[in-house]
């Protein structure tokens, strides 16, 4: 006993110590990056943006959100997404009218997509070449389904927060590429309580985040650093971040930017027990 004792202080027991070093850097460095993100989100936590705001956007077309070509990381990670599976049933929040939702209806998946402007929804169809029906939602008070005819393709036009498993059921995939980045800071535990809740056992959700100094731009879209994602979905899902990817503009530039770039995660629930239905 005495020897093992003697060991830990001097001798061959030295490797111990430099180990249980290394191991309390590791857990200051983690810290001071924790508490820098945690300092960082307080530069936009009070930021909201309203729906009318975003209404006007569209109505002014000021989206230079939305990109006319398939996003990359989508198409770059659509094998770890789909996991072998075919048909998969795949949620787009705030979708907008993301190319990326016929580009997977013409692959024989089904897309439901939830979207508050009735400008977008509608651009969507009519650049698609699909054509639709609109019918009234009855249990969402002054929601529309948008349906097309040609791909298995239905796009709600409500609040967000409106919608619900009960709705559409669950789903195998989600692709959240300008939702959460997108929604008020305030409102993120709420959209992660909801995301969560339509996703089935087998559901692989596709994340993409961004990085940069939000202390040089308000946003949106707005600074969501990887702690807050785990902080978010990490109890009930286990969360694997991509590769991280430079994606600095002359748009973000404009921004006065000097640095951004987007994180992309693969979020599965972690069991069917931590599965929550609204």
């Amino acid at each position: 006993m005495n020897t093992q004792t003697t060991s830990l202080y001097g001798g061959t027991g030295g490797g111990v110590i430099v180990i249980f070093l290394q191991i309390l850097a590791s857990l200051s460095s983690s810290c001071r990056w924790g508490c820098q993100a945690n300092s960082m989100l307080t530069a936009q936590a009070d930021r909201v943006m309203a729906m009318d705001e975003w209404h006007q956007r569209w109505e002014e077309d000021k989206i230079g959100f939305h990109q006319p070509h398939v996003h990359k990381m989508l198409e770059s990670n659509i094998e770890k997404v789909l996991a072998g599976r075919t048909g998969v049933r795949f949620f787009f929040p705030l979708c907008g009218k993301a190319v990326d939702m016929k580009w997977l209806a013409d692959m024989g998946h089904s897309v439901v997509g939830v979207e508050i402007s009735e400008k977008a929804i509608r651009q969507f169809f009519e650049e698609s070449k699909l054509t639709y029906s609109v019918e009234p939602v009855s249990n969402i008070q002054g929601a529309k389904i948008y349906k097309s005819f040609d791909r298995n393709i239905s796009l709600y036009q409500c609040d967000l927060y409106n919608f619900s498993s009960s709705i559409e059921g669950q789903f195998g995939a989600i692709w959240d590429r300008g939702s959460l980045v997108a929604i008020n800071p305030k409102d993120r535990e709420k959209y992660a309580t909801l995301i969560t809740s339509l996703m089935a056992k087998d559901c692989r959700y596709l994340l993409d985040t961004l990085l940069y100094n939000p202390e040089l731009y308000k946003g949106p879209p707005f600074f969501v650093p990887d702690e807050q994602v785990h902080s978010l979905f990490g109890n009930s899902c286990d969360i694997e971040r991509l590769e991280p990817v430079d994606a600095l503009t002359d748009r973000t530039r404009s921004w006065g930017l000097d640095s951004f770039f987007e994180h992309v995660h693969i979020i599965t629930l972690k069991n069917s027990s931590n599965a929550v239905v609204l």
